[in-house]
């Protein structure tokens, strides 16, 4: 399963030093993943929309904010 490149919404605050939560479209429903900032990615927040940049099976990802806020 390719999950990179995929958008989703934070769930639950991502940032650094903390363990989020986002809810990603995949396989025709809504699964949710651990999530944790790209690289250089600061805190975001409950409802920013983002781009999965690397994925951890089974369940974590990777993600950045897919727009410049």
């Amino acid at each position: 399963m390719d999950m990179v490149g995929l958008t989703g919404r934070v769930t639950g605050t991502v940032g650094p030093g903390l363990v989020g939560e986002v809810i990603v479209r995949i396989r025709g429903g809504a699964e949710h993943f651990l999530a944790h900032p790209a690289p250089g990615e600061g805190r975001l927040a409950v409802g920013t929309v983002v781009t999965v940049v690397e994925y951890l099976p089974p369940r974590t990802v990777y993600v950045m904010a897919a727009y410049d806020a």
